[in-house]
């Protein structure tokens, strides 16, 4: 242990006259490196915060109310390119109980650049939603409805529980400080040259080590599974009034190109918003203007121009 000791102190002290030789050969090259691990160190200390909250169902092996929170996390690295996987972590499941309702909260974390690309983007936010569930089936065997909403608050539960569900995944069973000194080689030093001062050695963690214990904790879904385009299909919606201008029931036609059968469209109604999804083609989720009577509800396919037609009496 001493000798072990010893080794370690000789290596620290050699990395310091190092950096003291940069500092005097090269006061750009050092202030650049400093900078450079500052602000790795700023993203490493980052707190996850909560951008969005899905609502959804777990139906194996239990079926039970879920939520799904999306954060933002400087800690989860950007994709390298658009063709690349995008990472995440997720969170362990927690079961809540509040009053008579149970349900389970997992969070999920993307990197920001990630989430705020796809903010005004409906088709990438939803090809993000359905990573994070497909990630969620994977790693903990459920199965998941592909139905969703998100709702009127940005997460479920306290931003503490999630902070230490996230973090505690990342920091479980390694010491930081030890992973720096794993990081730290003199070998990586001495190969950074004068001539290149834009190559420094990386004391801080690596992006393909930001994850914990494993790197299993960062999933990386295929690229060729986010770049399937899911579309919002043509529709018109309208009220259809007796003749006293009496609202009767709503309907909905949906243009479907591509679609030839009825059992291809997954349509699920509450009495006051609809969701239509053809898998990997179409998504349609639609808030209804005025209260509908599900009981009642039909639908049928017009094959010959691929439409969905729903009729909805209203309550």
């Amino acid at each position: 242990m001493e000798t072990s000791s010893k080794g370690l102190l000789t290596q620290v002290t050699q990395f310091w006259n190092l950096l003291d030789d940069l500092a005097e050969s090269d006061p750009e090259g050092y202030e650049k490196f400093i900078q450079q691990q500052l602000k790795e160190g700023k993203q490493l200390c980052a707190d996850p915060e909560p951008q969005l909250c899905l609502q959804t169902r777990i139906l194996k092996p239990k079926e039970k109310i879920l939520f799904i929170n999306l954060c933002q996390w400087t800690r989860i690295p950007a994709p390298q390119s658009a063709t690349h996987p995008v990472p995440l972590t997720v969170g362990k499941p927690e079961d809540t109980t509040e009053t008579s309702d149970a349900y389970t909260v997992i969070d999920v974390a993307y990197n920001p650049d990630v989430l705020q690309a796809a903010e005004k983007n409906q088709v990438k936010k939803n090809q993000l939603i359905q990573m994070a569930m497909k990630c969620i089936e994977e790693q903990f065997q459920f199965t998941l409805s592909h139905s969703y909403h998100i709702t009127k608050f940005r997460i479920k539960g306290s931003i503490q529980r999630m902070k230490q569900n996230l973090m505690g995944i990342q920091t479980d069973s390694i010491d930081l400080r030890e992973k720096m000194r794993r990081e730290l080689t003199l070998g990586q030093i001495r190969s950074s040259t004068m001539s290149n001062p834009d190559h420094f050695p990386q004391l801080l963690l690596r992006k393909d080590q930001v994850s914990g214990k494993a790197v299993c904790l960062i999933e990386e879904i295929s690229s060729t599974e986010i770049q399937v385009e899911i579309k919002i299909p043509a529709y018109e919606l309208k009220i259809v009034h007796d003749h006293n201008e009496k609202p009767l029931k709503t309907e909905l036609k949906v243009e479907l190109p591509g679609i030839n059968s009825v059992s291809l469209c997954d349509l699920s109604v509450s009495e006051d918003d609809l969701l239509i999804e053809v898998s990997e083609k179409y998504r349609l989720h639609l808030n209804l203007p005025k209260p509908i009577d599900t009981e009642m509800t039909t639908a049928k396919f017009i094959k010959e121009n691929s439409t969905l037609i729903i009729t909805m009496p209203l309550v």
